[in-house]
């Protein structure tokens, strides 16, 4: 299988690796950046996301664990992403630079799966098999 994670280059506190397309637009949201109809709209599709995407259960308590998710290279996981035109398209707009790491390795110690994505704790980013590259939408 292969799986793919879609990240911006800042390294999150909380994980030591790129931060998720998920959190690095939250983080434009936090800065001020979005109109009153892109607040309203992010709201929208981060609820919609959690209602058809699960949430991994490490997050309960603030990924104590360091986790990580990379989505699967399947008709499931790539649905998901698919849909995430709302964040492709802040992060385009706000100058937010998107790349896309994917790898046909399980890129860590899975503590978690379901059919969208795993999580990983031990997490590779980078080596043999792993392919970086700008992501566009």
């Amino acid at each position: 299988m292969k799986y793919y994670r879609i990240h911006e280059e800042e390294i999150a506190w909380a994980t030591g690796k790129p931060r998720g397309v998920f959190v690095a637009v939250w983080k434009l949201l936090e800065k001020g950046l979005f109109t009153e109809d892109e607040k309203a709209t992010y709201y929208d599709n981060k609820r919609h996301f959690e209602e058809i995407l699960p949430v991994p259960p490490f997050y309960e308590s603030g990924n104590t664990e360091k986790a990580i998710t990379w989505y699967k290279s399947s008709p499931e996981g790539n649905d998901i992403s698919g849909r995430m035109t709302f964040y492709f398209a802040m992060a385009k707009k706000y100058g937010l630079d998107l790349f896309k790491t994917s790898t046909t390795e399980v890129p860590g110690d899975v503590i978690y799966e379901d059919e969208f994505q795993i999580a990983v704790v031990n997490s590779k980013h980078e080596g043999n098999g792993f392919v970086v590259e700008p992501f566009t939408s």
